[in-house]
């Protein structure tokens, strides 16, 4: 085991400063107990806010340019938490200076991209360094809970799966533009949050075998330009001026999971007032059904089909420490406490860590890199079936040439 960790966030927006936090939670979570972890150096380069970020969640430095982190003898990992197009060049100057690497999802913003990163994944693993992608609701206790009842045989198996992410971020026309707003169709909704309903349909009902009746729309079609940095959902100084959305504001498909037999849809959107964050899923099962959302994220719904039409219908299931993650991994893990969308981050960040330092009970390890390219293939072919009036396309099964993942 390590002596002591140092760990580097690059990215200082939202999601940046999940991971700042989750890093100085992690080692308080779980046991065995942890090496000491170092708070080393937040990495943007509009340095104020680098500056900022580092000093509220008590990292030693801050930095401006990604490299001065990947030559510093002093960081051993890495948070990668910037534009998807930025992922592949800083991801492979990382592992190539001997970091260890957790990847916001998406992978990156092309397929290309996507496969070289795992292929410079696979060679690092090789000199002992671990690269993984940050599939965050897969820590979810909820949605574990329901993947334990469908594996027990309390639920059985999955007929079939629904599952919707709304989003309202970019449901005001007054929303400046941003790299979100620019790209390819599909690199829109799809890939923001359509990634994470993906891999968590993937998650409870089996591996995508294909998908079909893909669907995009640009519901707002031009955004104002900023003057100046501008972050997402702060007022800002506008220039007067627009500029064309390239990508989807919504998008919709269908998939078969599996063998092919269990069936399921999936929506996603940017665009839906009054659903800030509205991850809602629901397996329906040979014994039964079960529910999670994440403004509800300290319960599910269970409906057993051994309660009869009489008794029938949804009932709360107030999570607690029979259920995973929640024993150990909180400092009050007791019934109804609640938790949220920031613990999956800490719980992220303590199975990286773990893994880094090989400790002998480690938490379930997060998704690897070929995990986040048979995720954006699923992407793609959703892109591509959208392209085609909606036709039927197969999804490549992952590879595997890492190791195992829980």
């Amino acid at each position: 085991m390590s002596d002591s960790i140092g760990v580097a966030v690059i990215g200082a927006g939202m999601a940046g400063k999940a991971h700042m936090a989750a890093w100085r939670n992690a080692p308080s979570l779980f046991a065995p107990t942890l090496p000491p972890v170092r708070l080393v150096s937040i990495g943007d380069v509009y340095e104020p806010l680098a500056a900022e970020a580092a000093q509220r969640f008590g990292y030693a430095r801050h930095d401006t340019d990604w490299r001065a982190i990947a030559e510093a003898d002093d960081i051993d990992v890495v948070s990668v938490v910037v534009a998807n197009t930025l992922h592949r060049e800083i991801v492979e100057g990382l592992l190539a200076a001997g970091k260890h690497v957790l990847c916001e999802k998406p992978l990156s913003d092309s397929l290309e991209d996507a496969r070289a990163m795992a292929t410079a994944a696979t060679e690092a693993s090789q000199r002992g360094l671990v690269a993984r992608v940050g599939f965050t609701y897969r820590r979810a206790p909820g949605l574990a809970a329901i993947k334990q009842l469908v594996e027990d045989g309390t639920l059985g198996r999955v007929l079939h799966f629904s599952g919707r992410y709304w989003t309202d971020y970019g449901s005001s026309p007054d929303v400046p533009f941003s790299w979100r707003f620019a790209g390819a169709p599909g690199t829109g909704a799809l890939a923001d949050v359509g990634s994470h309903l993906a891999y968590v349909a993937e998650f409870l009902a089996g591996e995508v075998q294909s998908v079909n009746g893909g669907l995009f729309t640009t519901a707002i079609t031009k955004r104002p330009i900023a003057a100046g940095f501008a972050l997402r959902g702060q007022a800002v100084p506008l220039t007067g001026e627009f500029a064309d959305v390239e990508n989807d504001d919504y998008a919709t498909f269908n998939a078969r999971f599996g063998d092919g037999s269990v069936v399921g849809s999936l929506e996603v959107s940017r665009v839906a007032t009054a659903h800030p964050n509205g991850l809602v899923v629901e397996v329906f099962c040979e014994n039964g059904a079960a529910r999670w959302d994440q403004e509800r994220a300290s319960e599910i719904g269970l409906a057993l089909q051994s309660d009869g039409s009489r008794l029938g219908g949804y009932r709360q299931v107030v999570l607690g420490p029979d259920h995973p993650y929640v024993a150990g991994g909180m400092a009050m893990d007791a019934p109804g406490v609640g938790w949220g969308q920031n613990q999956m981050f800490e719980y992220q960040a303590r199975a990286f860590l773990d893994e880094v330092a090989g400790v002998a009970d480690p938490l379930p390890a997060n998704a690897t890199f070929d995990d986040g390219v048979h995720n954006m293939e699923i992407l793609d072919a959703v892109a591509r079936s959208a392209a085609a009036g909606g036709a039927a396309l197969d999804v490549p099964p992952v590879r595997t040439t890492e190791g195992a993942h829980a």
